[in-house]
């Protein structure tokens, strides 16, 4: 009895972490550039002291996010930029180190320098790109940033610098960390690649699907049921065996 309510147990703990992961993917349906979490069950043993294994318990994994290309909208706006195809844009994350993301509503910051929409500093040819200020700003399909400085003639056009476009390899793939940003295996800055390119004036939605996330919602919804139902039917065959040790 105790080894069929050990796998129950786990087995809905388990599905409240599902749960967990699939409503974070539902929260963010219209997060610009948001890539979805997959999730995964696996049966792990459970060894005893002699070495030989006496039950199992179940497991919920993220193997990997999906990195499916997503819906991208025409804005207008010359500081919105997606990506086509693979490809992502370096930033710079919370704790300093480099990471990418496909978020390309980009902005200004009071000192003039170049972020995404949650404040992270956008990286160009030597570190986070600064804009003087300028009359009108264009970023180029290879990431190029060029102005028209205030007070010159609409001819007058310098090229500032170049945002950071890198598409990570199969050897050192990515993960998403705790910040919600992806980045590279081993941790090491991945090159720029020229053939990334650029979408101006528009941006790159979420991938998440609406409609499956509801589904294996409902899904988990109804294992986490069953789980609890086998952990009732556990309860009730000890009470019973109890009743006939009684009896004798």
């Amino acid at each position: 009895m105790d080894r069929m309510l050990y796998v129950a147990m786990t087995g809905a703990q388990q599905t409240l972490r599902t749960q967990a992961l699939i409503s974070h993917n539902l929260a963010n349906v219209s997060t610009v550039g948001f890539r979805k979490d997959l999730e995964d069950f696996r049966s792990m043993p459970v060894f005893s002291t002699d070495g030989m294994p006496t039950r199992v318990y179940s497991m919920t994994e993220r193997p990997g996010i999906d990195i499916t290309q997503a819906k991208i909208m025409t804005t207008g706006r010359d500081m919105d930029i997606a990506i086509q195809g693979e490809g992502w844009i370096a930033i710079q994350a919370p704790d300093g180190e480099e990471a990418y993301t496909r978020a390309g509503d980009l902005q200004l910051d009071v000192n003039g320098q170049l972020t995404t929409a949650t404040g992270q500093p956008v990286l160009g040819t030597a570190g986070p790109i600064a804009i003087p200020p300028a009359q009108k700003i264009d970023i180029g399909e290879d990431g190029t940033i060029s102005i028209r400085p205030r007070g010159e003639a609409s001819t007058e056009i310098v090229v500032v610098d170049r945002i950071r476009l890198v598409k990570p390899t199969a050897q050192n793939p990515l993960y998403k960390d705790e910040y919600g940003f992806m980045r590279t295996k081993d941790g090491a800055a991945a090159p720029p690649d020229a053939t990334v390119k650029l979408v101006t004036g528009a941006l790159e939605g979420s991938n998440v699907n609406p409609a499956d996330m509801l589904v294996s919602m409902i899904q988990a919804s109804r294992h986490f049921e069953m789980q609890i139902k086998m952990m009732n039917a556990g309860q009730e065959n000890a009470n019973s065996s109890d009743q006939l040790l009684k009896l004798e």
